[in-house]
C-alpha cells in the first residue's frame, strides 16, 4: 500500500506531502482543482514519461517521493532480479531536471525507467475508463479465470517445466540442424585423425631424433676424432696412460720419504684408473659409431613426417598436435554416436513434454470448471451496477501449442443488452459498461489475489445516485481486503471513506497553487453538503450529508 507521497516542485504543486492508511480514501475537488496532477505524479514514480514543462520552476529540480509498504507482495524475486535493495517500506523517488533529464530511485538504488515500470505495476492499478481498455487484452482475461481457479502454485510448476521442456528442445533442435555439418566434416576428420593414428607421436621425440640424426650425420668426423683420441690416451712413447706409468715409476723410489710424495702418488693413481677407464669408453664409442646411410634416411623421414603434421596443423610442437588429435578423436567419437546422442535427447524432449503437457490439461481443466462461476458473479455484479441484461461468455479453447501460461486460448464475450448479439468484450462494449464490467472483474479479483493498491479515477462518471451507492458498496468491500482511492464527484461515494481529502487551488504570493488536506468529521460534512447542493450549503444537505457520513 501507498503510504505517503510527497511532491515537490511540480505543475501547480509547489511542495506537497500526503500520508495515506489503509481501507478506503475519497479525494474530492472541483473540476480543474489539481486531481490529476496528483494522479500524474503518482504516475512518475510508476514509471510514466516526463519532460521538464511538467516543473513548476525551471530554476529547480522537481522531486517526486512514494514511500510504499510492499510486505504482501512477495516482491522479494523482482528486487533480486534486478539487484535492487529489499525493503518492506520500499521509498520510490523521481527527479526531474530543468533540462528534462529524469533519473530514477528505488531505495536510493538508480533504476531503468522500464524497471520502475514493472515495479509500478505491482504497487498500483490506476483504474478509469481509459484503463478498461486491458479487459480487451488476453493476458488479462486468463490472469482473471486463473485467479478463481486458484492456479497460483501449479502455474508456477507449469512455468519451470515449460523452461525445461524447452531447454530440452532446443538441445534436440541444436543438434538435428548440426548432424548434415558434422556428417559432412565427419570423413575428414577421420581422414586427419588417422594420420596421427599412424604417425604414433611420443612427446619429445622430435626433440630426441633431431639430436640422433646430427650425430649419425657426422659419424665419420667422429668416429675419427675418437679413434685420434684413443691413440693420444693410449701411445705407447708419448700417450697420457704410458707417461702416468713414467710418472708414478720416477716417484715409487721416493715414497715413504715425505707425506707429499705419497700424496702425489696416490693422486697419480687416481689419475691412472680414471684415464684408464676413459680410454675404454672412448674406444667403445669409436668401435659403436658406424656411418649408417640406411638409417638415416629411416630417421629424416620420420622427422619429416613430423614436420608435414606441425605444418599441416600450424604448430611446431608435438605436445599441441597431441592436443589436436585428442580434439579430433572427440570430434569422430561424438559423430559416431549421434544417433544414439539425438536418441537420447529427443527422449528427453519427449519426457519434457509429456509433464508439461499434463500440467497444461489439468490447468484447462481447472479453468473450464470455473468459467461459469465467473460469468455468473460477474453478472450478478453487473445486475447491481444497472445492467441487469448483461451477460458475461468466456471461449477457453485447447490448442495444440504450449503458452507461456499453458495450451490455451481465451476470450471474453459481452452482451450488453437483453436479445443482444454476443461478441468480443472490447467491441460491443461502450466505455461506461467496459469501466463497470472492469469494476466487476476486479472486485472478483481482491477476492482472490493480494491486489495492489487501487485508485479508482472518477469511474462514477454519469451514473446515477442508486448506482453510485452500488459502486460504493463495491468499494467499500474491496476496502476492506486492500488499500482503494477512489477520486470522485459523487457524495454518494465521497461518504463512505474512512479518510477525505480534499483538492483545491488557491493564490500565494500572486501564483496559483494546488494543495490536498485531509478533512475532520466536520469539514468533511460540509464538503459533503457542498457536493450535495452546490455552493450555498443548505441545513437539508447538512443533514443528509451527516445521513451518509453516518454521524
Amino acid at each position: 500500500m501507498i503510504k505517503s507521497l510527497t511532491i515537490d516542485n511540480f505543475a501547480l504543486i509547489d511542495n506537497l506531502n500526503v500520508k495515506f492508511e489503509n481501507g478506503l480514501s475519497i479525494i474530492t475537488g472541483e473540476t480543474g482543482a489539481g486531481k490529476s496532477i496528483i494522479l500524474g505524479a503518482l504516475g512518475l514514480i510508476l514509471g510514466q514519461r516526463a519532460d521538464s514543462k511538467s516543473l513548476r520552476s525551471v530554476e529547480r529540480k522537481c522531486v517526486i517521493e512514494g514511500y510504499f509498504d510492499i510486505t504482501t507482495y512477495k516482491l522479494h524475486n523482482f528486487f533480486e532480479e534486478n539487484d535492487l535493495d529489499y525493503d518492506e517500506n520500499t521509498i520510490i523517488r523521481r527527479e526531474i531536471y530543468p533540462s528534462g533529464k529524469s533519473r530514477a530511485f528505488v531505495n536510493d538504488v538508480p533504476v531503468r525507467l522500464d524497471t520502475l515500470q514493472n515495479l509500478g505495476e505491482n504497487l498500483v492499478d490506476i483504474h478509469s475508463q481509459h484503463q478498461t481498455l486491458k479487459l480487451a487484452d488476453t493476458n488479462f482475461q486468463m490472469t482473471v479465470l486463473d485467479a478463481v481457479a486458484d492456479n497460483s502454485s501449479l502455474l508456477d510448476k507449469y512455468k519451470s517445466d515449460l523452461k525445461i521442456f524447452r531447454k530440452a528442445s532446443k538441445n534436440y533442435d541444436k543438434l538435428q540442424s548440426e548432424q548434415a555439418e558434422l556428417i559432412k566434416a565427419f570423413d575428414y576428420n577421420s581422414f586427419l585423425l588417422n594420420e596421427f593414428v599412424e604417425a604414433k607421436l611420443q612427446e619429445g621425440e622430435k626433440e630426441e631424433i633431431e639430436e640422433n640424426l646430427e650425430s649419425l650425420t657426422h659419424a665419420e668426423d667422429i668416429k675419427s676424432g675418437l679413434s685420434t683420441a684413443v691413440g693420444v690416451m693410449n701411445g705407447d712413447h708419448m700417450g697420457v696412460i704410458s707417461s702416468l706409468v713414467n710418472l708414478r715409476s720416477s716417484l715409487s723410489s721416493l715414497s715413504g720419504i715425505s707425506k707429499n710424495i705419497d700424496s702425489f702418488l696416490e693422486r697419480i693413481e687416481s689419475l691412472l684408473i680414471e684415464s684408464n677407464d676413459l680410454s675404454s669408453e672412448i674406444e667403445n664409442l669409436a668401435e659403436e659409431t658406424e656411418y649408417d646411410p640406411a638409417l638415416i634416411d629411416k630417421i629424416n623421414d620420420r622427422l619429416q613426417l613430423i614436420y608435414n603434421l606441425e605444418k599441416k596443423h600450424n604448430t611446431n610442437d608435438i605436445k599441441q598436435l597431441l592436443a589436436i588429435q585428442k580434439q579430433l578423436q572427440e570430434e569422430v567419437e561424438s559423430v559416431e554416436n549421434l544417433d544414439a546422442e539425438l536418441e537420447k535427447l529427443n527422449s528427453e524432449k519427449q519426457k519434457a513434454f509429456e509433464k508439461v503437457n499434463t500440467i497444461a490439461d489439468k490447468l484447462h481443466k481447472r479453468r473450464e470448471n470455473k468459467i461459469k462461476e465467473v460469468c455468473k458473479q460477474v453478472s450478478n455484479i453487473l445486475t447491481e451496477l444497472g445492467m441487469p441484461n448483461a451477460e458475461l461468455g468466456i471461449d477457453l479453447l485447447k490448442s495444440d501449442k504450449l503458452l507461456k501460461d499453458g495450451s490455451d486460448t481465451i476470450q471474453f464475450k459481452l452482451s450488453a443488452n437483453k436479445g443482444g448479439k454476443m461478441d468480443e468484450i472490447g467491441k460491443v462494449a461502450s466505455g461506461g459498461e467496459l469501466s463497470r464490467v472492469m469494476l466487476a472483474v476486479k472486485t472478483i479479483l481482491s477476492e482472490k489475489k493480494n491486489l495492489p493498491t487501487i485508485i479508482f479515477d472518477e469511474i462514477d462518471t454519469g451514473v446515477s445516485g442508486e448506482i453510485a451507492d452500488k459502486i460504493g458498496n463495491i468499494m467499500t468491500l474491496m476496502a476492506g481486503r486492500m488499500q482503494v482511492v477512489a477520486i470522485t464527484h459523487l457524495p454518494q461515494i465521497a461518504g463512505r471513506g474512512n479518510l477525505h481529502y480534499k483538492v483545491y487551488k488557491h493564490d500565494k504570493n500572486g501564483e496559483t497553487q494546488t494543495e490536498m488536506i485531509s478533512l475532520s468529521n466536520d469539514e468533511r460534512i460540509d464538503e459533503l453538503a457542498k457536493m450535495l447542493s452546490g455552493s450555498n450549503i443548505t441545513e437539508s444537505a447538512k443533514v443528509h450529508a451527516m445521513e451518509l457520513l453516518k454521524v
